[in-house]
């Protein structure tokens, strides 16, 4: 059991919150009623996840994706505000970390598709922010072969574009709507970018800079880092933990 300011503090030391530059806040977004005891994570603190949460009777959910954007209306209204009374009702805490989470290197989504993947000397590079990470393959495949490889670790078929005859041997990555960084990921002279969305532009710029580049799931890459997270604070905290995957094909 633990006061919902508390855990957050350890996280926020934890993933190194501070030092990010986000486009959403990181921490508490909904402060509950009581002490945490069963901690419900997932990817988006959508309807969805909250009446998991409420049949598991949580204390608290936590999320990578929460409800407050740069840019968006910050008014609890309509969709946002249903969300808002059924947390409230339940009296239960909602916690969020976005790029934090994407970066470190023990619960972070990067580093777990990392793993999850089977790369070889998988770090962060020098460019991206922490963001960009980079490694390399067990042997170089072809991008049907690496297509296969990320298919049958995620799920789900990626989309591949630009992709050259050409063999895989590097891999550079950003998961979530990461496709931004694939100029970067060319300057590193790797032979694949992954990510987990594209954009219409991405399509000319894969073409154009001589890069495989493959989308496979914004969800899909991101539903790893707040499972570990929520396995690490279960175990620090002697807190239940449930993980639940609210389906996405985005």
């Amino acid at each position: 059991m633990i006061e919902p300011r508390a855990l957050v503090a350890y996280c926020d030391r934890f993933l190194d919150a501070s030092s990010f530059s986000d486009y959403a806040p990181n921490g508490l977004q909904v402060e509950g009623e009581r002490p945490i005891r069963r901690l419900v994570s997932g990817v988006t603190a959508s309807a969805a996840l909250i009446e998991s949460a409420i049949v598991e009777e949580a204390d608290a959910i936590l999320v990578h994706h929460g409800w407050f954007w740069k840019g968006e209306s910050p008014c609890l209204v309509g969709m946002k505000g249903q969300r808002a009374r059924m947390i409230l009702r339940a009296g239960m805490s909602l916690i969020a970390y976005h790029l934090p989470l994407d970066a470190h290197p023990e619960v972070g989504n990067n580093a777990l598709l990392a793993r999850r993947l089977g790369f070889i000397g998988a770090e962060p590079s020098a460019l991206g922010h922490g963001l960009l990470w980079v490694a390399r393959l067990q042997e170089p495949v072809a991008p049907d072969d690496f297509a296969a490889l990320v298919a049958k670790a995620l799920g789900r078929a990626p989309l591949l574009v630009g992709c050259m005859p050409r063999r895989i041997g590097r891999v550079a990555w950003c998961t979530g709507g990461g496709q931004g960084h694939i100029e970067q990921a060319a300057e590193l002279g790797v032979d694949a970018f992954l990510s987990g969305e594209i954009s219409e532009q991405t399509t000319h710029q894969a073409r154009e800079l001589g890069l495989c580049f493959v989308a496979a799931g914004h969800h899909a890459t991101e539903r790893y880092g707040v499972q570990a997270l929520g396995e690490h604070l279960s175990e620090n905290f002697g807190l239940r933990h449930r993980f639940v995957d609210i389906e996405n094909p985005a």
